[in-house]
């Protein structure tokens, strides 16, 4: 079974208006789309409770069948499905999850071209970025993609994002850094090595992150208090930010 836990480390660092620096542990779910009817063991489950799981209505359309709204989302960007594509995300644990970005990677001969990173907000907004990559080593991927969703407070709502990719068969990055008028303001990266999708790592990883859904919020919102007592001014979203927009 091709399916993977990729796990490592977020970096994140504000370098304007204010400095600012974090790191913690962090894993992702890396979901091989051509083996997704497989995706169940007896800790993990596909739309049902369990110890880790990973919910279709967390992700892209409305459908029950993620791969249906997989194909609507890549037709309404007229990106042509790939014989090998992986869904890389944050699971449900005990259920409850929150997603700040989940990525869909298309490859062509295990070669990355195009991402679609669906982005989500704490205010119920959900925006979805279709980004071509392009590489010079063929290591290296890199895209591009506009801003158009609150996500911080301390930022503006509008904003120019620079992705960063690396897939290899055990080393997985993927960087943001966001700029707002060409002025570069945060970068933030998960660095990761794979683990095998079985019952052993599944147990293994919810008793180390047990609690990382809930840190994921907790975290933010610590972190935003920092950024608060720093003198940061608070931005607030828009009606358009508090929906899912595909």
């Amino acid at each position: 079974m091709s399916h993977k836990f990729q796990e490592g480390i977020i970096y994140h660092k504000r370098v304007s208006p204010k400095k600012h620096e974090f790191k913690y542990k962090f894993f992702m779910l890396d979901i091989d789309m051509n083996a997704y009817e497989k995706l169940d063991n007896k800790y993990f489950s596909k739309n049902s409770f369990n110890l880790f799981s990973f919910n279709t209505k967390d992700h892209f359309g409305a459908s029950d069948d993620f791969r249906v709204n997989i194909k609507e989302i890549l037709n309404k960007y007229s990106i042509e499905a790939t014989q090998k594509m992986r869904f890389i995300t944050l699971p449900s644990i005990l259920g409850y999850v929150f997603n700040p970005i989940s990525v869909l990677i298309l490859f062509e001969k295990d070669t990355p071209t195009h991402m679609i990173a669906e982005v989500h907000n704490y205010n119920g907004g959900r925006v979805i970025y279709p980004v071509k990559l392009e590489s010079k080593d063929n290591k290296h991927f890199k895209g591009v993609g506009l801003k158009d969703m609150y996500v911080s407070p301390f930022f503006q709502r509008d904003g120019r994002y620079e992705f960063s990719l690396i897939y290899e068969a055990n080393q997985f990055s993927l960087g943001i850094n966001l700029f707002e008028n060409d002025k570069k303001m945060l970068n933030s990266t998960f660095v990761g090595k794979s683990r095998v999708f079985n019952e052993v790592n599944v147990l293994s990883l919810f008793f180390s992150h047990t609690l990382l859904t809930v840190w994921v919020v907790t975290r933010t919102l610590w972190q935003s208090l920092k950024l608060k007592l720093k003198g940061l001014k608070f931005n607030k979203p828009t009606a358009q930010d508090q929906v899912r927009r595909a």
